[in-house]
């Protein structure tokens, strides 16, 4: 249902308000500002950042894996006294970068970079709205992340080291300040940080749905949506469902850490004393993490494919397969997600009967899953595909879901996941099915609205090579997870020359390493495209792909309010590409059906028809 007249008189009333703002001064445009374009490149522009962050920890535990008791003397003047007198990482430091680097990819990048660029940036442009619902709130979504990322990276240069009970920071390890020195101030400082990442999700969640239900333009009706839109509000209701549970979790382990209760712990020592805590249990952490966890899967890959359905679309030069389907795939995948969490739990000693339950859900989940991928490769089938980089991340996408999510189904059965739980097998499945994927998703995004964020290009040559180092890395990383993972390597060992029966993987270890420095080193051609194109790209014309949708109807560099004049209204969807009948390969959603009498299907006649009466 389109917004109402009065509605539309009230936010039209306010863009008076909106350019007046934006003739304000530099902290008012650019640092505290209430657009939602700016917000959403601020946005990005940390995500970048931790990206380079997350990736650098990742590559300085790999070094250990693929090289076991390296020289890294080298890296004492960042790292310090993390590096022994032997010149080697030290072994608790060691599990600090495997924890942060889970939780700066998956939270900061992967879900504040992906859906907090991309929500912010295109939901108005995308509806046809002048912002944001609220604003304010809008930028105190940023600046929580902000706060959220500073005291995270404070936790970094600590003396006692950043948080080191892993990403999904189980208890006893988290609740106990005393157990090893990441358990500490750290761990404290994550779960602080953690709230305000919270926070910052909530106050957007809140804002995209208000903002997706309330304010769309005239004629833009939930079926005239883009699935792009249609992936961020999905994300956004996840969000506000799941997230607080994280909020509540975090609580009982801080009374835990610091009040003496016993929510997570029974029976613990330590040093052979005995704790007085009795009566809790770590698995009760555990149901209440992964409430949130496995959703959190979902919120981070869903507005990666939306971005990849409405690139592979305009790039195709084809409408996308099965629309409705696409919706009801995603509806399926976002209730779905919140009835498997315990297929993470099946070595926890639950019930079989009651393991046998989630594995058949978890398999479901795979069938919604399944016709995401059919209809991408549908409507690739035949189109006339334009080889852009945004289009080959698009594809990239495709294939890494498609790979990671069949190694899913190995996964989800409770028999095998017995054997594989807690092994690369499961490192390389999550890693190309959620975040490689996602990231693929989120960089694809960049590559096609960068002209609507900068009014410039970047660069295609680079973007080529870009593409071709990180997918070609990407699995040379990842694939030969799996075989070791089979063979039971254990994931979160700092060294394993102590064990006989891997230590015929070496070879494989050092090729994985090597890999991963190879598709970290290419990341940097990304960003000094991305950051030199901004001043010395090509620049942009209004729609250089073609799209249909509103956002290329605003100027190249649109003003806070978005449209100088009135708001479009919508008359269409937003994929008729390559029509039958029509003049061009594409029609925008602003052109009136009566304009298109060659081209109208029956029902759209009729619509013609009254568009004329009116």
């Amino acid at each position: 249902m389109a917004v109402t007249e009065v509605q539309l008189d009230e936010h039209n009333a306010g863009h008076d308000d909106h350019d007046h703002e934006h003739h304000g001064n530099f902290v008012t445009n650019y640092i505290f500002s209430q657009d939602h374009k700016v917000i959403g490149k601020q946005f990005l522009i940390t995500g970048i950042l931790w990206a380079i962050i997350g990736g650098g920890l990742s590559i300085i535990f790999r070094l250990q894996l693929g090289f076991p008791g390296i020289e890294l003397e080298w890296l004492r003047p960042l790292l310090g006294n993390w590096i022994t007198e032997a010149g080697q990482l030290d072994t608790e430091f060691y599990l600090a970068l495997v924890t942060m680097h889970g939780t700066i990819m998956v939270f900061f990048v992967l879900t504040a970079g992906l859906s907090g660029t991309f929500s912010n940036f295109l939901i108005p442009l995308q509806i046809g709205a002048r912002d944001m619902a609220s604003g304010f709130m809008n930028m105190l979504s940023y600046w929580f992340f902000f706060l959220s990322s500073t005291i995270m990276f404070i936790s970094l240069f600590i003396s006692t080291g950043p948080a080191a009970g892993g990403w999904t920071i189980y208890p006893p390890l988290s609740a106990l300040p005393q157990a090893i020195g990441g358990s500490g101030l750290g761990m404290t400082l994550w779960l602080v940080s953690m709230v305000f990442f919270i926070a910052s999700t909530l106050l957007g969640g809140i804002n995209y749905i208000t903002t997706i239900i309330n304010l769309r333009t005239e004629g833009m009706s939930f079926t005239r949506m883009p699935l792009t839109i249609w992936a961020f509000f999905l994300t956004a209701i996840l969000g506000l469902l799941s997230f607080p549970v994280l909020v509540a979790a975090a609580l009982l382990l801080v009374f835990d850490r610091s009040f003496g209760t016993s929510f997570y712990l029974s029976d613990i020592y330590i040093g052979g004393e005995a704790l007085p805590n009795t009566g809790g249990s770590p698995i009760l952490f555990q149901h209440l993490f992964w409430f949130l966890g496995h959703p959190e899967v979902y919120i981070i890959i869903l507005p990666a494919l939306g971005i990849t359905s409405e690139i592979i679309s305009t790039n195709s030069r084809k409408p996308i397969f099965g629309y409705k389907a696409m919706i009801g795939s995603m509806m399926g995948i976002g209730v779905l997600s919140f009835v498997v969490w315990a297929h993470h739990m099946f070595v926890t000693g639950m019930s079989p009967f009651l393991g046998s339950i989630f594995m058949v859900l978890t398999l479901v989940i795979a069938v919604p899953s399944a016709i995401k991928a059919f209809n991408y490769i549908t409507t690739l089938w035949k189109g006339n595909i334009r080889f852009t980089t945004a289009m080959m991340f698009s594809i990239g996408l495709v294939s890494l879901f498609i790979s990671g999510g069949v190694t899913g189904i190995f996964l989800g059965n409770s028999a095998l996941d017995i054997f594989l739980h807690d092994t690369y097998f499961v490192v390389a499945h999550f890693h190309l099915v959620m975040g490689s994927s996602a990231f693929f998703g989120m960089v694809a995004g960049i590559y096609h609205w960068y002209p609507k964020m900068f009014g410039r290009m970047l660069d295609e040559k680079l973007g080529y090579v870009h593409f071709w180092l990180t997918f070609v890395g990407v699995y040379m990383v990842f694939f030969p997870m799996h075989y070791i993972g089979i063979a039971g390597f254990p994931r979160r060992y700092y060294s394993f020359t102590n064990f006989d029966a891997f230590s015929s993987f070496g070879d494989l270890n050092m090729f994985v390493t090597v890999a991963a420095i190879i598709t970290f080193g290419a990341q940097f051609i990304f960003v000094f495209n991305f950051f030199y194109s901004m001043w010395r790209g090509k620049k942009a014309s209004l729609n250089p792909w073609d799209s249909n949708t509103l956002e290329w109807t605003t100027p190249r560099e649109p003003g806070h309010g978005n449209w100088p004049g009135d708001i479009p209204k919508v008359y269409r969807w937003p994929y008729d590409y390559s029509k039958p009948g029509a003049e061009g390969d594409f029609i925008p959603q602003t052109v009136p059906l009566s304009q298109t009498p060659e081209s109208n299907l029956p029902h759209e006649a009729e619509e013609a028809k009254e568009e004329k009466v009116d």
